[in-house]
């Protein structure tokens, strides 16, 4: 699979520009607006402050102290290998590896990470249904196929039953009472949530602006999170292929063409490259020591602030 995923992003990436005018792909990849590309990563480091801050809170709440920093620097160099080695979880196994030392051992860690990946997913999920609600109650703009709209509803739908019953039997009801203790820290993984999943929006829409395609804000909110869910599929390397490939579909429902929806998934890949590749250097140490610690324990060092 080393091998397979990253030729099948090259093939997936050959197949949109064969599809898709390769000519005006590139023609709108040559002439990119850097300033909208860099506001592109600057969303993006944004994003991963609040998921940095969003993992921190809920490994908390599972008994885990960790800084600040050390949060950040872990969630950066987890995007550096979520981005550049096939699967896209190789970063996520790593941070909840490193962070062992503090939580309930390697399975506590593990649950921090995959709960903070769910809840990112969740932000994505309700900002998309929230989009495809004002498109409803406020038409004239960015008008959604019925298809489309009734998919999108479905999935947010079961979503939120399958969480509903999953809270309901004994093992989520002490996985929910954990990381949700209280009303004020449920809000702030709601605020961390919705926040983080606004500026992965908002950083494709810069994108898309770098090569020259401006959407409508209903068209970005409701649009965008479906294409950057496709890049979930672990056939390639950081969703390269299923993002150009599902942008090509969608951006036609937004006035624009699937050349455009190509080049903008480029983009989009592009900023994310960027916005994890200064920190290179974060995924070659490993310090966990003095870094994590268990709340309870009043003998551990502090975690760096």
């Amino acid at each position: 699979m080393r091998v397979v995923r990253p030729i099948a992003a090259a093939l997936l990436l050959l197949t949109c520009l064969w599809l898709f005018d390769a000519r005006a792909i590139l023609d709108r990849l040559v002439e990119l607006e850097i300033g909208w590309l860099f506001a592109a990563v600057a969303a993006l480091l944004a994003q991963t402050v609040l998921m940095a801050l969003r993992w921190r809170l809920v490994a908390r709440c599972l008994g885990t102290e960790m800084g600040r920093t050390w949060a950040l620097r872990e969630y950066l160099a987890g995007q550096l290998a979520n981005a550049t080695l096939p699967g896209g979880v190789l970063g996520d196994a790593a941070r909840a590896a490193r962070a062992r030392e503090g939580a309930a051992g390697l399975r506590g860690a593990a649950m921090a990470v995959a709960i903070e990946r769910g809840l990112g997913q969740a932000g994505l999920g309700a900002v998309a249904a929230t989009g495809l609600a004002a498109t409803m109650l406020w038409p004239g703009g960015f008008d959604p196929p019925a298809p489309l709209a009734a998919t999108i509803a479905a999935v947010f739908a079961a979503a939120a039953l399958l969480l509903v019953a999953g809270a309901r039997t004994g093992r989520g009801a002490r996985i929910l009472r954990f990381c949700v203790p209280s009303l004020p820290v449920g809000m702030a993984q709601a605020a961390l949530s919705l926040g983080a999943a606004a500026l992965n929006v908002a950083a494709f829409a810069a994108a898309a602006r770098a090569t020259g395609t401006t959407l409508d804000p209903g068209a970005a909110v409701v649009l965008i999170p479906v294409i950057l869910t496709a890049m979930l599929v672990p056939l390639t390397v950081g969703g390269w292929g299923w993002r150009e490939g599902a942008a090509a579909a969608l951006f036609p429902l937004a006035g624009a063409t699937p050349a455009a929806g190509v080049a903008a998934g480029v983009a989009f890949g592009t900023a994310i490259l960027l916005s994890v590749l200064p920190f290179a250097a974060l995924a070659l140490s490993y310090r966990p020591a003095g870094r994590v610690r268990p709340i309870l324990d009043a003998s551990a060092p502090k975690g760096a602030e």
